[in-house]
């Protein structure tokens, strides 16, 4: 790669990067998260090199749909019709995240979605599995086990946001680091894996970007069990009332999404391109920039179409192929990027 033209500094981080792309320092990650211009096209360019190099040409999606988990205590029978449609539509996995009300039971959710059809289940963030413990009056542990037995397949890695106390704070309750850390791991421990998330683009800085990457790889060396790494852009609804935020450009995204697949390449084999939250176009372009998964369809159905988080968000299989880049091919994947059976 020339890199002649290039700032001397991002030039030294990108030549060495070519060697070893997981083992720059901190500030040559802080300082490829700078890159713009020349500088973010190199960058861009390399971290699509060391993806195809770990995970081939594809653009991988699943087929699945998002279920109120609320939704579904208060009304079983519409919920296993929801399960029984998506499965008919060709999902391979249902995905729950939020409480269940008070008095209603997450184990019973889990079970009448796994005695309605053959679908992986993926739900429960780190808040809710440390509520359905607390309502049982065990630990997390012995809740996990309880719902993997139930039928639980795998778990949100959500809700992480920022794994640093101070931004947490300034963003509104939530799960101190530790807790967070200790959920998720209590997770993957009792064999359920999960996804690893970042929400970027709010009062952060590029060191504590590069902070929470380095804790997603340490919890990844300890347990393996991560799938996937999303980065979201933070959502207007996301902010607490009066807290400025500067919102991610497509530079700051593009720079991201690459530095992710550098800094976790060989710990997180697959980046996604979270396109509810960063629209189709970016998503095309982020898929080029280190990104290897689409994600989710997200399928909406005719019973309840508003059933899910994400309601009128939905992709199609054609919507996949106009967002991938040119002379990537698509590939349905399950959840933990199997292949699919016929």
């Amino acid at each position: 790669m020339a890199t002649h033209a290039l700032d001397p500094a991002l030039a030294s981080a990108l030549r060495r990067a070519e060697v070893d792309p997981a083992g720059l320092t901190d500030a040559e990650y802080v300082a490829l998260l700078g890159a713009d211009g020349p500088e973010l096209a190199a960058l861009t360019a390399l971290a699509d090199a060391v993806r195809e190099a770990a995970v081939g040409p594809a653009v991988t999606y699943v087929v699945n749909r998002n279920l109120d988990p609320a939704q579904a205590a208060r009304d079983p029978a519409l919920a296993r019709e929801l399960v029984a449609e998506a499965w008919a539509l060709g999902a391979t996995e249902i995905c729950m995240q939020g409480p269940v009300p008070e008095g209603a039971s997450y184990l019973d959710v889990v079970r009448l979605v796994k005695e309605q059809a053959p679908v992986h289940l993926h739900a429960f963030r780190p808040a809710e599995v440390a509520d359905g413990a607390a309502r049982l009056g065990v630990s997390p542990r012995e809740f996990l086990s309880a719902a993997k037995e139930a039928g639980l397949d795998s778990v949100p890695g959500t809700a992480a946001k920022i794994l640093d106390d101070g931004v947490r704070a300034r963003l509104g309750p939530d799960l101190p680091v530790t807790r967070w850390i200790e959920l998720i791991e209590t997770a993957h421990g009792v064999g359920l894996r999960s996804t690893a998330t970042m929400v970027y683009g709010h009062v952060e800085t590029p060191a504590q970007q590069v902070a929470h990457l380095r804790t997603l790889a340490a919890i990844q060396d300890r347990t393996g069990g991560f799938t996937e790494f999303i980065p979201m852009p933070v959502q207007p609804a996301q902010v607490p009332p009066g807290l400025a935020v500067r919102y991610a450009d497509r530079r700051e995204t593009l720079a991201l999404h690459a530095v992710a697949r550098l800094l976790l390449h060989g710990r997180i084999d697959h980046v996604q391109a979270a396109w509810p939250k960063l629209g189709r176009e970016v998503s095309r372009e982020v898929l080029a920039a280190g990104a290897d998964d689409a994600g989710g369809l997200l399928l909406d159905g005719t019973l309840d179409p508003t059933a899910g988080a994400e309601a009128g968000l939905q992709l199609t299989v054609d919507d996949v192929a106009a967002i991938a880049p040119p002379g990537r091919q698509i590939r349905q994947r399950t959840t933990s990027y199997g292949p699919v059976e016929a």
